[in-house]
């Protein structure tokens, strides 16, 4: 038979990976959680998949919506009660310039790695991109279909592509939204 597995480092810590991820899909939203090693209250939805998840910090009571995709190889934070919606992209690092360069290949010293920070009481709806680097200041509400390239200030909606703030959050705000809801029988 023919030997197509390689017994590099790197593989079998990527075939380990594949295992955990293919074992993931069996698990309801609380043990995939525990599995990936998430705080207390966390849930994460199958097909979610973190890159580098020994560079995670999570907070409590975090939500992770299928298909999303958390890379935190630079170094990612995400802060309690934070909800990432469905095929979110939040990334800590960009490899364009090894394609640039014609320098495509493992372990490129042309991938920029930067810590990507999303605060407490976040909401991000899918699929949006948060690009590498980027703070989301706390209780930030990101609209769908966005792409944040900056850093927000926190207590705002954004969203476009690229985001831009759209409203401040205040107090009033979220009380209206809440009357709202409960006038429509949602609540």
């Amino acid at each position: 038979m023919m030997d197509i597995f390689s017994d590099s480092d790197r593989n079998k810590d990527l075939r380990n990976y594949i295992l955990k991820q293919f074992i993931s899909g069996v698990m309801t939203d609380e043990e995939r959680a525990k599995l990936w090693g998430l705080p207390v209250g966390c849930r994460m939805r199958e097909n979610a998949k973190i890159i580098s998840p020994e560079k995670l910090k999570c907070g409590e009571y975090v939500w992770i919506g299928e298909g999303a995709v958390l890379d935190a190889s630079g170094g990612l934070e995400i802060g309690s009660h934070t909800s990432i919606g469905l095929n979110v992209m939040i990334w800590s690092h960009t490899s364009f310039l090894t394609n640039l360069t014609m320098s495509n290949e493992s372990a490129s010293t042309l991938i920029a790695r930067a810590k990507t920070t999303i605060g407490n009481g976040c909401f991000i709806a899918g699929p949006s991109v948060i690009y590498h680097g980027v703070t989301l200041g706390d209780r930030t509400l990101v609209l769908p279909m966005s792409v944040v390239n900056k850093d927000t200030p926190g207590n705002c909606i954004v969203g476009g592509s690229p985001a831009k703030v759209i409203r401040e959050i205040d107090d009033k705000f979220i009380e209206e939204q809440i009357q709202k809801f409960k006038d429509a029988g949602q609540l």
